[in-house]
C-alpha cells in the first residue's frame, strides 16, 4: 500500500550553551506556552556507552478545526519521547511519536540539539506526517504541517522562557539570534513506491530537484528514526 506523507524542517537558535539547554530541557514544563501539555512521566532512563538514554510518556491536547471533528474527538493523546544525550559529541537527540489516532494522523518528529561555534545551541526539527483517511489525507497532512509549525513556535517561546528563568545571566553568542522558528522546507508528498512533491517553499520550475531534496530528507529522517527505535527496543 502506498501511504502519502508530508515532511517539514525547522531551525531555532538558542542563545545559551548546549549544556544549559540540555539541563533546561528536563525542566521545560510547565511554562506559559505549554497549556496543551497535560502530563509528563519518565518511564526509563539508563547510561550506556557513556550516553544517557531516556524514555518519557507525555499526554497533550490540541483543538481541531470544525472539519476535523468528524474524525477526531478533542481528547488527550499519549506521546512517547525517546532521547539520547552524548556529552562527548555534545549532541542531544529526541524522537517523539503519537500512540493514539495514528490512522488519522501519525506524527514522527526528530529534534537534534548541537553546539555552535559562537557557543549558542542550534535545534533542527524534522517532522514526518502521514494519514490513512481516504479522501482527506492531503487536508489532514496540511493541517498537521501547520500545527507542527505553530507548536514549534510555542515550544521555542516556552523553552526560552524557562532558559531565561534558569540562566538569567548566561546569554552567549551576543544574544542576537532570532528565536522564532524558521521553516526551511515545507510539505512534500512521499510514497513508498513513487515520490511526488508539492511544496509551498522553493522553485516550482525544477521538480527533479524538489523530488531529490524530499527523498534525501525523508531518508535522513527514516535512518535516524529507525536507529533510535532500535536503541530503545524492548528486549525479551
Amino acid at each position: 500500500m502506498v501511504v502519502a506523507a508530508s515532511t517539514c524542517r525547522t531551525e531555532t537558535v538558542f542563545d545559551y550553551s548546549w549544556m544549559n539547554v540540555v539541563i533546561a530541557y528536563w525542566n521545560r514544563y510547565p511554562n506559559p506556552s505549554s497549556a496543551h501539555v497535560l502530563t509528563e512521566d519518565t518511564i526509563q532512563r539508563e547510561v550506556r556507552d557513556g550516553k544517557l538514554f531516556s524514555r518519557r510518556l507525555l499526554s497533550k491536547t490540541n483543538p481541531v478545526p470544525k472539519w476535523g471533528a468528524r474524525f477526531y474527538n478533542n481528547v488527550p493523546v499519549k506521546i512517547v519521547e525517546d532521547s539520547v544525550l552524548d556529552p562527548v559529541k555534545k549532541t542531544f537527540t529526541t524522537f517523539t511519536r503519537n500512540l493514539g489516532m495514528t490512522k488519522i494522523m501519525k506524527v514522527d518528529e526528530i529534534v537534534i540539539y548541537t553546539e555552535q561555534k559562537d557557543g549558542s545551541t542550534l535545534a533542527v526539527r524534522r517532522a514526518y506526517i502521514s494519514s490513512q483517511v481516504f479522501g482527506f489525507s492531503r487536508a489532514i497532512r496540511a493541517f498537521g504541517i501547520e500545527r507542527f509549525k505553530a507548536n514549534g513556535n510555542k515550544a521555542s517561546n516556552g523553552f526560552n522562557y524557562v532558559l531565561r528563568r534558569m540562566f538569567p545571566d548566561s546569554l552567549v553568542g551576543g544574544g542576537h539570534h532570532q528565536h522564532a522558528v524558521t521553516t526551511t522546507s515545507s510539505a512534500g508528498e512521499l510514497a513508498v513506491a513513487t515520490t511526488t512533491v508539492s511544496t509551498t517553499n522553493g522553485n516550482h520550475n525544477n521538480p527533479g530537484t524538489l523530488k531529490s531534496a524530499a527523498k534525501v530528507g525523508y531518508e535522513f529522517f527514516k535512518s535516524h528514526a529507525s536507529k533510535i527505535a532500535q536503541l530503545f527496543s524492548v528486549k525479551n
